[in-house]
């Protein structure tokens, strides 16, 4: 992350100052899902300001509503955080500190800060009143504070259903802002509580739990996102009002806003729930989870953070700024393999049948210490049935009857003739080649305008491939009031006759490899010695169709 950016520069202020001699953060998520791409920012800023001042950064979960949380969230949120290179100087439960929440809770009422309301949402909202208007006094707000402490206690020990009651403060009714309009502070939940099981019935709301965990834990500096600046003077409003260890402070950043994606967890759930994906983890899913089951580098997640930097003012980023931060880190790094993806296939006539020959190729031209390997070349091979044309256009460069094109690593050939099936569709190119040009030069110096990728017959292996494409079809998707009317209907294909050189039977999962001229792909957790499964992380920036 870098320096230059203002949650930075109030750290070095508030150090220079002596407000704080440590700097101490934490990354607090509510595990009712997935991490997506949005999480990885805040991610990189709370642990990255740890890094950077020598401090401490907490995971800390949230898990403050059993309704809507799973153990499979929490595991899932762990394994993301230190997948993208992060290691908790603590892993933390809001559950970890109910008891202590609640005698604080109880206190509140002592002192008179809160009470027990029985009115029902509805008429909660219609008493809080409106922009113009003051609220109105609960019935509940006149109740002494015995009164109180009793239904307190009672609801904790089950003796009234949900909603029958809930825990309000007693703030400001009159309040410009509404968040400070007697807020809610527990609710009746009668449901089993992933860690805690049914040990409680009543859950504290976020906006109580907070600012208490935040000073429990000593954080120096509670950073959230731009939707939390409201809630800001009630954090301070219990700090204030409570007799907590420490006084930390809440900033506001804003949130990471992408073209063609949705970061709504509520989205995302409903994307999984309604089978629109294939799970949390589906690579078109913009989760941590499918990012990495894409093939996305951790760290060109980092580095994308990076550049988009930390601001105060909400914006949104061009999806094509991610892909380049992706495509930067994975050229540097992917080695090349040959791959043909939809295979039209070849046969060189004057080359000797039942032999084959092994050509060397260049592992990665981006970094030399890479070194090389070698290919199985042979008679009969295989090419991107796109890269011929029966009746090419004026300037398609590539196989044609009589045209001359080069093999990549290998040679020069020369379409003699088309061979079809009896629908008239092209099913075998009959060629020859020039063995004067192994390596893909001529002697005598003649040029060609293209040159192909390709895999011999004889030692292909077959595997399934995966084209993930934007899940969305519009920029803004949900725009309309409807997010499903703007899903993709083609945003995977799935191509099941793809031919790929030998080397990648050895491929490993998560492991970055170009597919020349076809773009970075990796294998997919899902897959099958037998049968590999590789999943398009993302193509080329010049696609190869173009050329």
């Amino acid at each position: 992350m870098a320096r230059n950016d203002f949650i930075r520069d109030i750290v070095d202020a508030d150090l220079a100052a002596g407000r704080h001699q440590r700097v101490a953060t934490r990354f607090p998520p509510e595990p009712n899902g997935y991490l997506h791409i949005g999480h990885a920012k805040s991610i990189c800023l709370n642990f990255g300001l740890a890094l950077d001042y020598g401090g401490t950064c907490n995971l800390r979960y949230d898990d403050t509503n059993p309704t809507k949380e799973e153990a499979e969230y929490v595991q899932s949120i762990e394994r993301d955080v230190r997948w993208l290179g992060f290691e908790p100087t603590a892993v933390l439960y809001a559950s970890d500190t109910f008891e202590r929440m609640y005698q604080l809770a109880e206190k509140l009422v002592a002192d008179g800060n809160a009470y027990v309301c029985s009115l029902s949402e509805e008429d909660i909202r219609s008493y809080r009143g409106t922009l113009a208007e003051p609220g109105r006094p609960s019935p509940g707000r006149s109740r002494t504070v015995a009164e109180s402490l009793d239904l307190f206690r009672r609801m904790r020990a089950g003796d009234f259903p949900d909603g029958a009651h809930v825990l309000r403060g007693r703030v400001d009714l009159a309040a410009a802002n509404m968040k400070m309009r007697d807020p809610l502070l527990y609710r009746i939940r009668h449901a089993h509580h992933h860690r805690t099981g049914d040990a409680w019935c009543i859950y504290p709301m976020y906006d109580y739990a907070h600012p208490l965990e935040d000073a429990f834990e000593g954080i120096t500096h509670s950073i959230c996102t731009l939707e939390f600046e409201d809630h800001r003077p009630l954090y301070d409003w219990f700090i204030e009002n409570l007799p907590v260890p420490s006084r930390p402070r809440q900033y506001e950043f804003a949130r990471l806003n992408i073209t063609y994606t949705l970061l709504s967890k509520r989205v995302l759930t409903e994307l999984v729930r309604g089978g629109h994906v294939a799970g949390w983890d589906d690579p078109r899913m913009p989760t941590i989870a499918g990012l990495r089951r894409r093939g996305v580098p951790p760290a060109a997640i980092r580095d994308f953070v990076k550049r988009i930097g930390v601001a105060k003012a909400n914006s949104v980023v061009d999806v094509a700024m991610f892909d380049h931060a992706v495509r930067e880190y994975l050229n540097k790094r992917a080695p090349r393999r040959m791959a043909v993806l939809r295979p039209l296939k070849i046969v060189i006539e004057n080359y000797p049948e039942n032999s084959l020959e092994e050509l060397e190729a260049i592992n990665n031209p981006e970094d030399p210490s890479a070194g090389t390997r070698t290919v199985p070349f042979g008679r009969e091979l295989y090419i991107e049935r796109e890269d011929f044309m029966e009746n090419p256009p004026k300037k398609f460069f590539r196989l044609s009857p009589g045209k001359e094109v080069r093999l990549r690593y290998a040679y020069f050939i020369t379409c003699r003739e088309t061979v079809k099936n009896d629908a008239g569709e092209i099913v075998e190119l009959r060629c020859t080649y020039d063995p004067l040009t192994r390596g893909g030069n001529a002697p005598d110096g003649r040029k060609v305008q293209a040159t192909l990728h390709w895999v011999a017959a004889a030692k292909a292996v077959p595997a399934d491939i995966k084209i993930y494409n934007p899940l969305f079809t519009r920029p803004d998707p949900g725009a309309g009031g409807d997010f499903a009317k703007d899903i993709n209907p083609n945003s995977l294909e799935v191509l099941s006759d793809a031919k790929l050189e030998p080397s990648l039977a050895a491929a490993t999962e998560g492991e970055a490899i170009q597919f020349e001229r076809l773009g970075y792909f990796c294998l997919d957790s899902d897959w099958s010695r037998n049968r590999p499964i590789f999943n398009r992380t993302i193509a080329l920036r010049d696609t190869w169709a173009k050329t």
